[in-house]
């Protein structure tokens, strides 16, 4: 029999901790196949536990809860603007359970990540959407954090990222 949910519960955000490891992992496949992307999810959940909260973390974690429940999570890292002179976050996922959207617990936990980065001298928000997602655009219009006309994300990855990486140039020094 299927677990009755609270729908009436209301919304905790808390940090994810080492304890959290394998909710946020399995939210993040969850989240690979909402946006037909799973196959490109390469990484496991001892990556989280070894990159997240190890000795120095690559990110944070929000975690939203309702009645006791997971409902989403917001994984988040500190960047820095050369043109403003500011820190920042950099948003790489932000996921809502399918039953639990509609709460407003994505502006929750995006407010929370804002407020937090504000707090410690931060001036603005970044985040990428995938081409295909026109609800998350929407989503994240509907806020105020607009697409940048701009700029375009570049990327290069595994085997031609360390071929990148390791080449040497000429007079390069350690």
């Amino acid at each position: 029999m299927a677990k009755k949910i609270s729908m009436t519960g209301d919304i905790v955000i808390r940090r994810g901790t080492i304890k959290d490891v394998d909710t946020i992992y399995a939210a993040l496949l969850r989240l690979g196949a909402h946006i037909g992307a799973h196959q490109e999810i390469t990484s496991t959940a001892d990556d989280l536990r070894r990159y997240g909260f190890g000795e120095k973390p690559a990110f944070s974690t929000l975690i939203a809860e309702v009645g006791g429940e997971f409902a989403g999570l917001c994984l988040s890292f500190p960047i820095f603007s050369t043109w403003m002179g500011r820190p920042g976050v950099y948003i790489q996922d932000l996921y809502v359970e399918d039953r639990f959207r509609g709460r407003k617990i994505g502006e929750k936990l995006l407010r929370r990540v804002a407020r937090d980065c504000r707090r410690d001298g931060g001036a603005y928000l970044r985040l990428s959407v995938d081409t295909d997602n026109d609800g998350a655009k929407a989503f994240y219009e509907k806020l105020g954090i607009g697409w940048a006309h701009y700029e375009q994300t570049q990327k290069i990855v595994g085997e031609a990222f360390f071929a990148f990486a390791d080449a040497v140039q000429d007079g390069e020094t350690e």
